[in-house]
């Protein structure tokens, strides 16, 4: 049972198996750094904690971005999109982002 205000609960659209998909965005460049996923208590730990919280959906785990790299994520600011189903997480990034070690998960590869 998370303990995340019911109010911000009802509020969310999850998938399925009760994700939400989470943009993390820095707050300064406004750089989209990576995609991950949050249930319920990942959003909980992240609000109460100010540190980017994350349902692993390969491990079956939270994980706690920059617990094991360092490359720590700062929380400013969490918001909701009209639907509830997408959150936008604005953070201070300190180091890569990405699992690589890039800064950003979406420095890779142009489509177009």
């Amino acid at each position: 049972m998370s303990s995340l205000d019911p109010a911000v609960a009802s509020r969310l659209t999850r998938t399925a198996d009760g994700l939400v998909p989470a943009i993390v965005q820095d707050v300064e460049s406004r750089d989209v750094l990576m995609l991950a996923w949050m249930d319920d208590e990942a959003l909980h730990r992240t609000l109460t904690t100010g540190r980017g919280t994350y349902w692993s959906r390969s491990r079956g785990e939270y994980w706690v971005k920059g617990e094991t790299s360092g490359n720590v994520q700062h929380v400013r600011e969490v918001r909701l999109d009209c639907d509830g189903d997408t959150l936008l997480v604005l953070v201070d990034q300190h180091g890569g982002a990405c699992h690589t070690g890039d800064r950003t998960c979406f420095d890779a590869d142009r489509l177009r």
